[in-house]
């Protein structure tokens, strides 16, 4: 019974290709990425939403960070949190509400991402 021997000039082109098709996968996510720009919104847990939310969103603006929430944009815009400029912060879920791609319980992880680390009351 003869063995068959797979010629060594097959290797190089097999491992080319595989390199090949992992860039190409990685172009396709990265144009995927940019095309849809995704943001997280979280709504700490407070009166008018007892147990917080947080959602995952399509078309994110430029100028908006991808972790972001009322307090994180207050902090932003007036460098302090407070009620009022909360509840225009919450107000923001009506601009995003036909943009959501996924909905998820509070996550204070992203919250503190998008206030950089620090936690207000509630």
């Amino acid at each position: 019974m003869a063995a068959t021997v797979t010629p060594q000039a097959d290797r190089p082109k097999k491992r080319w290709f595989g390199c090949l098709s992992t860039v190409i996968l990685l172009g396709v996510v990265l144009a995927l990425w940019v095309l849809i720009r995704p943001g997280v919104f979280t709504v700490q847990p407070i009166g008018a939403l007892p147990e917080g939310v947080t959602f995952i969103y399509h078309s994110r603006n430029p100028e908006m960070p991808f972790f972001s929430s009322p307090d994180g944009l207050c902090l932003k815009i007036q460098g302090s949190v407070n009620l009022l400029c909360r509840a225009a912060g919450i107000g923001a879920i009506n601009e995003l509400s036909d943009r959501i791609l996924l909905k998820l319980p509070y996550s204070r992880w992203a919250y503190l991402r998008s206030t950089g680390g620090r936690e207000f009351d509630r």
